[in-house]
């Protein structure tokens, strides 16, 4: 008796766990048996390596597995035991992956497997890709800081508001210089003023960047490029005075292209009508503050409409580009119908300053 005492005075406190933590540990367990293929009580590169593949980030590099080894071997065996494992899935920010995923499926459609291994027509192989890494709207955003940056430094002017930069000189919209035809692209690299700039950014990092996981960069950079095109078009036909900067118009086409994904996978979407209900009151309500401050403001240059033809811009290539989880036969014909409409559009618009160059001057 006294003895059994004395054994359990000397078990330290750290090992009286929670019910929370045993349950939690109970989980870990059974994920390292599994992966623990030679049950020899740890994990070594080839059974970390499977482990990071199947279970945690598909997507991740198979290479992490030695670092993630390396930097949660406290003993330097070349082995992990199952509480350094523990410690590992507890305490090392690269499994903090699964709040990263949860995060991207709130936002874009979650991967649904077929059924005995079959991928079905118009599945997503995968939910998303974290490698290669979504870099393509952060290249961009990097871009436009850049830019910026140089006409901050160059007019001295702190609030970035000035004109007369050499990037924005160069590369904004300017409507006496149409026959300088790569403005119609490169406006969405001058912003003026902070706000300016802020705002875009935040929006095509969290949205774009989350839309590029699941439906790939090229996809993704397609629909903003299309917006930014389609938003200097549109000022050029309907307000043919105005300069344009700002990235906007592929702003827009972002979250209008999120919009066409949710209807397209209106099914498979986890929370679809609250995403489309709070995408289409930003987008209303942004649009009819814009407006109506450029009807009763006359100093107000706020180009309104490059807002308005990124976003219809968008949503069509959007519909077109952005994969879908389950195609339907009517979703087939909404597909013709988006990119037919998108291109006559764009086809139209360029006849017209080739048809009637008197309308721009």
């Amino acid at each position: 008796m006294d003895r059994c005492e004395q054994h359990v005075q000397t078990i330290p406190l750290h090992r009286l766990n929670t019910r929370e933590e045993n349950n939690r540990r109970q989980k870990l367990r059974q994920i390292f048996d599994k992966y623990d293929s030679d049950s020899d009580g740890y994990l070594n590169i080839v059974e970390m390596k499977r482990l990071i593949n199947e279970k945690k980030c598909p997507d991740m590099p198979k290479d992490l597995a030695i670092h993630l080894l390396k930097a949660s071997d406290t003993n330097n065996d070349g082995h992990l035991d199952f509480e350094e494992f523990y410690k590992l899935s507890t305490e090392h920010p690269f499994f903090l992956c699964e709040m990263y995923i949860k995060y991207c499926n709130a936002v874009v459609p979650k991967r649904n497997e077929a059924e005995e291994g079959d991928v079905l027509d118009g599945e997503y192989e995968q939910s998303m890709k974290l490698w290669p890494p979504p870099l393509m709207m952060i290249i961009f955003s990097i871009l436009e800081v850049i830019f910026f940056v140089i006409d901050i430094v160059k007019t001295q002017e702190q609030n970035g508001t000035s004109t007369s930069g050499p990037m924005a000189t160069l590369f904004i919209y300017n409507p006496h210089l149409r026959h300088e035809v790569w403005r119609f692209l490169t406006y969405m690299f001058v912003h003026i003023g902070f706000m300016h700039l802020i705002m875009n950014l935040l929006v095509q990092i969290f949205l774009g960047v989350a839309l590029e996981l699941v439906h790939c960069w090229w996809r993704v950079a397609l629909v903003y490029l299309a917006g930014v095109i389609a938003g200097s078009m549109g000022t050029s036909l309907f307000t043919p005075r105005v300069f344009l900067a700002g990235a906007s118009g592929g702003v827009y086409a972002l979250i209008t292209a999120h919009i066409a994904t949710i209807i397209m996978n209106w099914k498979q979407m986890e929370y679809a009508i609250v995403q489309l209900f709070v995408f289409l009151v930003f987008c209303v309500t942004d649009l009819g503050v814009s407006i109506y401050n450029s009807i009763n403001d006359p100093f107000d240059k706020v180009g309104y409409i490059a807002h308005a033809s990124g976003a219809v811009a968008g949503f069509l290539v959007g519909i077109g580009v952005l994969r879908n989880l389950k195609v339907e036969s009517w979703e087939r014909k909404l597909w013709w119908c988006a990119v037919t409409i998108y291109f006559l559009l764009m086809i139209a618009g360029i006849m017209y300053h080739f048809l009637d160059p008197s309308h721009f001057y």
